[in-house]
This record gives C-alpha cells, structure tokens and sequence, in this order.
C-alpha cells in the first residue's frame, strides 16, 4: 500500500475509533495487510475469512474455544459478508485492547446472542453456551441435568425482569454489579495480559520518546 493510500485510510479510520491513536491505527492496519497476505486469500475483497481470524484468535489472543470464536468472528464482520475487512478489524480490535465497559459489555452479549430477533439471550442459547463451555474445561463431567441448573442459576442471577431469557439492559445490569458476569458464558475478550502483549508487538515501532 503506498503512503498516500495508507494516510488516507488512517484518518478515515480514526474518525471512528477513538480510543487509539492515529499511529496506533496505522500499525493494526499494516498488521492487517500483513496477516492477509500471509494468509494467502483469495478474495475479490481484501480481508481475513473465518478459519484466518480464527487462527489469529488463536495465535495472538490465546483463544481456543472453536465454537466462541466462531462468534467473535461474526461479532466482528458487521456488514456479514463472512470476511473481516480493515475497517472491522481496526474497529473490533479497539474493544479489546482499549474498550470502555460500556463497549465491552456490547461486544460480548452480541457475542452470545445471535439467534432470533428479539435482541434477547434465549434459554436454548445459555443453554448450549454452557454446555460448550463446560465441555471445553471437563470434556467427561458434561451432563444435562447439571447445565439445566446452571441456566436456571445464570436467569436467577441475570434476568431481573423474569422473562425467561436475557436483555441487554438485563445483561448489563448483572454485569456492573458483577465483572464476571460479563463473560459467565465464555471467554470472549482476551485476558489483559494477552492484550499488553499484543501492543508490544504490534506498537514496537512507534517511537515513543
């Protein structure tokens, strides 16, 4: 990408991501053109399919989950063309490096929440979260019976209004009053360490002096 291209996409970007700098941006994004090369995609647009952003997932987030990274994938391709361009990168990597609460809590319930239309987490869905999650850490302790209680724990704890599934303003709510709530579903931000990690790699040739 020539320089003047490069300028161009950074302002734009920046216009919208406000919690990193302009030369912070410029390095996710020569990262991301990076990554996509080596990536070797074959796209008419430019950017990383699912199995590519899974790996990075993997590689530089420390995630392992398949089926929540499957979900942190379509929580990042906003416009759903099932590929993440330099725009949603930019912007999906800016909540997990520098995301407000406010942000953070947006991006993990629209991780969990992805079936039907009524903005809602249904039963099935904490139901099938739990199950994936429990399965990830005890493969053999996974029963039925077990994860029913612990959705029926996970409403008692989160769905203040008693509707049977959880809001936003439910999921919010439980989650200020309690951080670990936010990802009682599973791990879909990265841990902090990870994060500070990934800055010094991603940020080393910013002159900071």
């Amino acid at each position: 990408m020539d320089p003047k291209t490069l300028r161009k996409l950074v302002e734009s970007i920046s216009k919208t991501v406000k919690s990193l700098k302009k030369c912070e941006v410029e390095c996710l994004i020569i990262l991301f053109y990076d990554l996509v090369e080596r990536a070797d995609m074959r796209l008419d647009n430019v950017g990383l399919d699912r199995d590519a952003f899974r790996t990075i997932l993997h590689a530089l987030f420390g995630m392992t989950d398949d089926k929540l990274m499957n979900r942190v994938f379509f929580a990042f391709d906003k416009d759903s063309d099932n590929c993440i361009n330099v725009n949603e990168w930019v912007k999906g990597l800016s909540v997990f490096l520098r995301g407000t609460l406010e942000e953070k809590l947006k991006f993990c319930f629209e991780v969990y929440y992805l079936n039907g239309d009524d903005g809602c987490i249904s039963q099935e869905e904490i139901f099938d979260l739990l199950k994936n999650s429990l399965y990830q850490q005890s493969p053999e302790e996974e029963t039925g019976d077990g994860i029913k209680e612990l959705v029926d724990i996970t409403l008692k704890k989160m769905d203040y209004d008693n509707d049977g599934k959880i809001s936003f303003a439910d999921f919010e709510k439980a989650a200020k009053e309690d951080r670990l709530m936010m990802e009682v579903l599973g791990q879909c931000l990265p841990e902090a360490k990870i994060c500070l990690d990934f800055e010094a790699l991603a940020f080393r040739h910013i002159d900071t002096s």
